[in-house]
């Protein structure tokens, strides 16, 4: 039924932890809420700029090349994604995009469910196996690997559930175009 899908994105950040002669390492992810497709991009900050800076690098290009526009994103109440609209980097790239900006229920993690399961998904499939195996010079050294393993998770690691039903996020993604489409045509 095509009023049950929205166009919501939801993202977050996520510690990942201190890298030698880097520092403290975070990565900002965002996660389409109705496939389960996800990006995500490492920093050594976690600013307004950086989590603006992986919508404008991964997300919202992405969303244009299948000519689905991001309408409303999901986050916490952390610094780098809320401030006062005129002063604070991400709420500018906000608004220069018209997409509107939800934000989670106070001290209720659990309200952006479904960047919290991503995270424990690339804990224990990706960085508990990567640092295991390697020792991370740099932190593009460590971005590339990331990156192989999102192609993986988004192309070839199905999902269960009630919208993905044993299928990738990318073919969740493509399956559902049509119906994304009549949404959006709903709103206009």
């Amino acid at each position: 039924m095509a009023g049950r899908l929205r166009y919501l994105g939801s993202q977050d950040t996520f510690y990942v932890g201190n890298l030698k002669g880097v520092g403290r390492i975070y990565q900002q992810t965002f996660v389409d809420t109705y496939s389960k497709v996800a990006f995500c991009k490492l920093y050594t900050t976690k600013t307004p700029i950086t989590a603006a800076d992986t919508l404008n690098d991964k997300v919202l290009p992405f969303f244009e090349q299948y000519d689905l526009p991001m309408l409303r994103i999901l986050t916490d109440r952390g610094t780098e994604y809320c401030g006062r609209v005129d002063h604070h980097d991400y709420q500018l790239y906000l608004a220069i995009n018209d997409i509107d900006h939800t934000k989670t229920k106070a001290m209720h993690p659990q309200t952006n469910g479904i960047c919290e399961r991503f995270h424990k998904t690339i804990l224990q499939e990706f960085y508990q196996v990567t640092f295991r195996k390697k020792l991370y010079a740099d932190i593009d050294e460590l971005q590339k690997d990331l990156d192989e393993w999102i192609e993986y998770y988004n192309n070839e690691r199905t999902h269960q559930g009630k919208v993905c039903c044993g299928r990738t996020p990318m073919a969740t993604l493509l399956d559902g175009k049509t119906i994304w489409a009549e949404k959006n045509l709903a709103q206009i």
